[in-house]
This record gives structure tokens, sequence and C-alpha cells, in this order.
């Protein structure tokens, strides 16, 4: 029977805010493992990060690769696996109970718990998304850009994120269309400003519109719009916001919000003893890799600080 390894705390998610936790963790002696299906998040989808402070410019998978890499030299383990349950033990003789993290393949032992799961993207729930998915519809414009060479695409979003996504796209595709709902471009002004700058030819805005539908027999050829319009495309990206994983947590017993979002405190905790969450997937209203990270950070000072105080079993 293989030996029975209780770790002091165990960090689900290995983005931003999980491998800042894990370095963190490790550097305060905490034997703690992190466990991600997909390591390094959401940000291995950004073309290129400009708020990391102390850096002026780098690929978010390049930012990921390095933090992960941190926590590594700290001597925490990374396991590639999904984690598909976790469950709470029992309280005895005064003690705490820790929790147990079962993936598909193993079963792990945490004194104390990390949430740092994430987003995933929003889809945009109209005919034809799902049958061209992969198929000229995308949700990652680094990821697929270089496919859509001298094509014409639609980014549909009014966020930083997607402001950023439309100048990746202009730098292969013939001509980019900005699908916007809402009445205006809510970017960082730097990217509002690159957005207006590559003109009308380049990056056309469009406020107050949406995409009804998607057409096309083997991949993307048009969408219809909320204007009766139809614009000829072999693309569609859609960067409309993200849904946070938590589903784990709610089966816990975590608090969440009406979106879905963990409720933590200032201390990063939330109303489970030992269990704290950070980054994207938590309440927290301004959601920046750096917010993440600090808020891992301090879910990893005070889970030390929690396990100081109480004795918990496993």
């Amino acid at each position: 029977m293989a030996e029975k390894i209780i770790y002091d705390l165990i960090i689900i998610g290995a983005g931003c805010a999980g491998a800042s936790g894990a370095m963190y963790a490790g550097r305060m002696n905490l034997k703690t493992l992190m466990i991600a299906e997909l390591p390094g998040g959401l940000i291995t989808t950004t073309h290129i990060v400009e708020n990391w402070p102390g850096i002026k410019s780098i690929s978010g998978s390049d930012l990921a690769s390095a933090l992960i890499d941190h926590a590594l030299s700290f001597g925490v383990p990374l396991v590639n696996e999904k984690v598909i349950d976790i469950s709470k033990v029992p309280a005895v003789d005064g003690k705490k109970g820790g929790y147990i993290v079962t993936t598909g393949s193993n079963t792990y032992y945490g004194k104390a718990i990390l949430f740092a799961t994430g987003t995933k993207h929003k889809k945009l729930n109209v005919p034809g998304e799902d049958q061209f998915t992969n198929k000229g519809v995308s949700y990652c414009a680094l990821c697929d850009a270089a496919f859509f060479k001298g094509k014409d695409v639609a980014i549909v979003g009014s966020g930083d994120s997607a402001a950023k996504e439309a100048l990746l796209l202009s730098e292969h595709c013939r001509k980019v269309y900005m699908i916007i709902r809402g009445d205006r471009l809510k970017a960082e002004p730097v990217n509002f400003d690159r957005v207006m700058a590559k003109g009308k030819e380049k990056i056309e805005v469009r406020f107050k519109t949406e995409i009804k539908e998607i057409f096309g027999s083997k991949s993307v050829e048009k969408v219809s719009l909320n204007n009766g319009e139809e614009l000829t495309l072999q693309g569609v990206f859609a960067d409309i916001g993200q849904i946070p994983l938590s589903d784990l947590a709610k089966k816990l017993g975590v608090e969440l919000n009406p979106k879905g979002e963990i409720v933590i405190n200032r201390r990063s905790e939330t109303n489970l003893p030992g269990v704290f969450a950070a980054g994207d997937v938590t309440d927290t209203v301004f959601k920046q890799a750096i917010t993440g990270a600090a808020e891992a950070v301090t879910a990893t000072y005070h889970a030390f600080e929690y396990l100081g105080k109480n004795e918990v079993v496993c």
C-alpha cells in the first residue's frame, strides 16, 4: 500500500495566483502540493502582458512559466491532474479536520486548501457557435490568430482583453471587426488608443451590435447581426468575460456569490476553516494577474498562521 502523504497546503490551480501562493508556501517551509489540469491558467492565452510590475513586456505564457519555475525552485511539486472531488475530514478530539483531494488517479491529503482554479471563457450562446468551434470560432487569438492570416474576422467583446485580442488579430488578418454590444470600448487608455490608431480599414469598431447567428458549410463563412446586416467572415473570436471555476468549492460547502465566485475576506479566507481562495475565481471586483498573485500570497501567509494555531488531522 502506498504511503499516505499529508500536505500542509494543497493548491488547486497553477496560474499566476496558484504559482505565486506555492512559491511563498515553499519559502515558509509548508509542505505544499500544486494540482492543475492546465498549468499556467488563462494567462497563457494572453499575447502580451504589460502591467506586471518590474517587467515592461512579457508574453502570458512566459510569465506563467516563470512563476511556476519559481515555485518549483522552492521544492513545491506540480501534479498535472484534474481534481474531481474534495471532501472534509471530520474534526476529532478538539483537532481541526483537514481535506481529501481526489483526482482521476490519486488521492491527496491536505491540512489546508487554496482554491486558485480561475475561470473559463464565456460563450456567445448563438446558433452556429458550437457547430463551428475550432472551425472558425475561437476563444483565444494568441492560439489561433496565425490560422487567419489575410482573412476577415470578428472579435466580440468590449473590455481591455478584447482590445488586445483585436490588436493581435490585426497583425495577421486583413480586417478585424470589433463587435460591441454597448456604446463604448472599455479598454485601458493605451490599448484604446492603439485600436483607434489602426484605422477603420484595419479594425472597425461596431457599437450597439450583436452577432445573432454564425453560418458556414465546413467552417465559418458569415454572421448575421442584430441590425439585419450580414458580414462575410472566416473567423469569430469571443472575449466577453469568464465563468468562475468554482464547482468543487461549491460542492465542498464554500460560500459563493450570485455570480458563482468564491467569497473571501481580506485574509483570502472562505467560510470554511483552513480553506482559502485567490485570483479570478474569487469575488474580488478588480481582477488582474498581479492582484490574484497578491491574494494567493496573502492566503498562504494566513494558512501558515492557521496551521500554527491549530492541530489538523487528515
